[in-house]
């Protein structure tokens, strides 16, 4: 048995409440209950408390902490302190309780002492008088008052029969306290000299270790005879307890004894056998028969096992102290730490999946459904093989967290192995056990890491995988990666092969030229676009913006977005295809907030578009925007980037000469020949153009794409060129609320391009109403967003005559 000390420190405010209990010198507080009956209750201060329960007799330190807590103690007078302590029913700290959440009945306490530790700590000295019950309840102002009722034990009539009840309650006690050497001597002598039943049984209550609901139990129950009887079994209960502890801890002891006096005799013969040169036969014995049992538990396949036995005969004929010992040790120790045998069970539930997926990412809707797909063909056909699957787009949009998206979906293990910069062929298939420090490649790695033969496995950055003189590390993932032969994958370090056909794998890369084509050939490519501007804010908004404020510890209230502020972060601060610099934007401004409520932690704000400049600077980029009246010469083309679509105002300007054409803008040579090309078809159609036959002998030309400091390449402006030049000529302008894209020929065709969707929004973005597309690409206008649609009208064209039908302008 030992005192309780309970603490107060952040323990919600309770309700006040209304309690009666003579306390004349108290003036009733104005402005509390809405009754009569209230008008005349006297209100005393109610402080709440957690975990611990107080008893009548009691003196106790309590720890006050909470501000509402501290208020009260500060505001008692110097003398009669009277205040009620009442037990909440749970250890709920997040909210203020109410008189529900408070046990019905408390005590009545005397504060004695008060005694300020720091500017947010006092212990006040109590001492427990009378159990008392809530009558009425009041709003709390500033903190907890309270109207009681005193209730009195009842006691049962003297007999002999009560006095041995009494009696063996007080002896039971005392046993008790043999077996505690944590209690002093005058809990003892206390308890031999209190007569009463009612209070010896609170002393005793008080000072037993019990759960919270039994000590309630005890302090509100008002029969004695029925306390004392409850007492008596828990103290029973607790001698029993400490005696088998007393027994335990005395055999503990005798077996220390004799283990230290065995470990004190073998240490000083190990240190003997050290002197000498020798190791212990027997310890070696032991490390080879717990490797043994390490190779029995993992089950390994039958090739696998016939190796590591004729290891095991090796390590028999050699020294243990050489160097081969050690080499055949670790070998061993790797083949049994392998999960041979040992997989997880994959989630076939397919909503799961598909909630998994939508609490993580936002669109991706292919990916989501080809990933349903997968599932659904598992819970068919449990042992079909699984699908390589690449995820192909620009940086930032996604990709490897996705795949720890599935892995999660699948109730899989994860692991990701790195591969950019990658260029030696050890670190896929591993070291072959002839040289010193030689270790198992990547996969098997990360399969012995992950403890399990199926997890799911990302290859990032596949694409940025090199190659020299130590090999061609593509090359051996060409077997890790078909489905047909990873069931044998041999690693250099194992010698024996292990089944690879379990583990899904999912490759990543920014692009896909650099991927040799017999590795992409047995890689199923999932393509994810750059977002559009709708998918960054509802992306910002769902996720970014809350992970940033979780990570600054700062809280909704602190820092809130408007919707206009977040369309101006995305146009005026970021230009890429994913999301990771507008994360970088939003966590400056969570840094920023973060500065501020660490010095006011009432500090809120709501950023809106004109609050962006102050924290991030002045804006990063122009918006790219139409043109403001149609010329001659002057055409606005799309172009793809890495990070999304763009704009290209192509400029054509002809001047007296010897007709020679130039270029100027960083043009790569694709893009040359688009102009050449486009040159030879205008001239092939100058008759049908009305351009006279010497305007190309007399004339130069001069073709000119702004922002020359970037290189620009690529057939997609065969269109746009051709148009600027026919316009030039014919001197009719082109309209300027219109864009196209699209690869020409000699004979006048328009051919596909790629990167529909970026361009459109890119097109967007600009203002442009119309936009003239390759109608080979009619089949990927599923892929353009409905944003686009209802704004920008999509015109498919098969020839540069209906190019020009569109775009001309009548000549001024």
């Amino acid at each position: 048995m030992k005192p309780n000390s309970p603490r107060t420190k952040n323990v919600p405010p309770a309700p006040a409440l209304v309690l009666n209990i003579n306390t004349a010198n108290r003036p009733v507080q104005p402005g509390h209950g809405n009754a009569p009956a209230e008008a005349e209750a006297t209100f005393i201060p109610v402080l709440p408390i957690r975990n611990a329960v107080l008893f009548p007799g009691m003196v106790v330190p309590l720890t006050v902490g909470r501000s509402a807590s501290r208020k009260l103690v500060d505001d008692l007078p110097q003398k009669d302190r009277i205040i009620a302590v009442f037990t909440q029913r749970t250890d709920d700290d997040e909210k203020e309780p109410t008189a529900d959440d408070l046990f019905p009945v408390g005590v009545l306490v005397n504060v004695t002492r008060i005694i300020k530790q720091d500017s947010e700590t006092m212990v006040a000295i109590v001492s427990v008088e009378d159990r008392v019950t809530i009558r009425t309840a009041a709003r709390p102002s500033p903190y907890l008052r309270a109207s009681v009722e005193k209730l009195s034990s009842v006691a049962p009539p003297d007999s002999p029969a009560w006095k041995a009840e009494t009696a063996s309650l007080r002896e039971s006690a005392l046993r008790l306290l043999e077996h505690r050497n944590d209690v002093p001597d005058q809990v003892g002598i206390v308890i031999r000299n209190i007569e009463e039943a009612g209070k010896l049984s609170d002393f005793i209550a008080g000072g037993l270790e019990m759960p919270l609901a039994e000590r309630q139990a005890l302090l509100e129950e008002l029969s004695v005879a029925k306390r004392v009887r409850s007492l008596q079994l828990a103290v029973a209960s607790q001698i029993q307890i400490a005696e088998l502890q007393d027994k335990i801890q005395k055999d503990v002891q005798s077996q220390f004894g004799e283990m230290q006096r065995r470990a004190w005799l073998s240490e000083q013969k190990k240190a003997i056998e050290k002197e000498l040169g020798e190791d212990s036969p027997e310890e070696a014995g032991n490390e080879v028969a717990q490797l043994r049992s390490k190779l029995d538990a993992a089950k390994l396949p039958k090739e696998a096992r016939e190796q590591a036995d004729r290891e095991l005969k090796r390590l028999d004929h050699i020294p243990q102290g050489s160097p081969e010992a050690s080499v055949i040790f670790s070998y061993l120790e790797t083949l049994a730490a392998l999960p041979w045998s040992v997989t997880t069970e994959d989630n076939l539930d397919l909503a799961h999946a598909r909630k998994v997926l939508d609490d993580d990412h936002f669109g991706l809707e292919k990916i989501k459904r080809r990933l349903i797909e997968h599932l659904a063909v598992r819970k068919l056909n449990p042992r079909g093989r699984s699908p390589i699957l690449l995820f192909l787009g620009p940086p930032g949009v996604g990709k490897t967290s996705l795949g720890q998206s599935i892995a999660r979906a699948l109730g899989r293990k994860f692991a990701r192995v790195s591969l950019g910069g990658v260029r030696d062929e050890a670190d896929i298939r591993g070291h072959r056990r002839t040289y010193i420090g030689a270790m198992p490649g990547r996969l098997i790695n990360e399969i012995r890491r992950t403890g399990s033969r199926n997890p799911v496995i990302l290859l990032d950055e596949i694409d940025k995988l090199g190659s020299d003189f130590r090999g061609d590390p593509s090359s051996a993932l060409l077997e890790v990666l078909d489905p047909a032969q990873n069931h044998t994958f041999t690693d250099h370090y194992l010698d024996v092969p292990f089944d690879l056909s379990r583990v899904l794998f999912i490759a990543t890369a920014n692009a896909a030229d650099t991927i040799p084509h017999a590795l992409r050939d047995r890689l199923e490519v999932i393509e994810l676009s750059s977002y559009t501007a709708r998918e960054k804010k509802a992306i910002a908004t769902r996720y970014l913006l809350t992970r940033q404020r979780r990570e600054h510890g700062i809280k909704a209230r602190h820092l809130k977005v408007t919707g206009d502020a977040m369309d101006a972060l995305i146009a005026d601060y970021t230009r890429e295809a994913g999301v990771r610099d507008l994360e970088r934007q939003l966590a400056a401004l969570c840094r920023d907030a973060a500065a501020k409520v660490a010095t006011d932690s009432s500090w809120t704000s709501i950023i809106t578009p004109d609050d962006l400049a102050p924290v991030l600077g002045p804006p990063r980029f122009l918006h790219d925007e139409k043109l403001d009246i149609s010329r001659p010469g002057v055409v606005t083309g799309l172009a793809w980037t890495p990070v999304g679509g763009d704009i290209l105002h192509i400029e054509a300007l002809r001047f007296p000469g010897k007709g020679s054409v130039q270029f100027t803008g960083q043009l790569g040579d694709v893009m040359k020949e688009s102009v050449q090309t486009a040159m030879s078809l205008v001239r092939s159609r100058s008759d049908s153009l009305g351009i006279p036959t010497k305007s190309f002998q007399t004339n130069d030309i001069h073709v000119h794409v702004p922002a020359g400091a970037v290189p620009k390449d690529g057939p997609s402006a065969g269109v746009a060129m051709f148009t600027a030049l026919a316009s030039l000529y014919t001197g009719k302008p082109v309209r300027h609320d219109l864009a196209m894209t699209g690869e020409i020929s000699l004979r006048g065709t328009v051919l596909p391009i790629g990167g529909l969707k970026e361009k459109s929004l890119a097109a967007l973005r600009a203002g442009i109403s119309t936009i003239l597309v390759p109608d080979a690409n009619r089949k990927d206008a599923t892929e353009i967003p409905d944003e686009v649609r209802k704004k920008v009208n999509i015109i498919f064209v098969n020839s540069v005559d209906e190019v020009l039908q569109h775009a001309l302008a009548p000549a001024t």
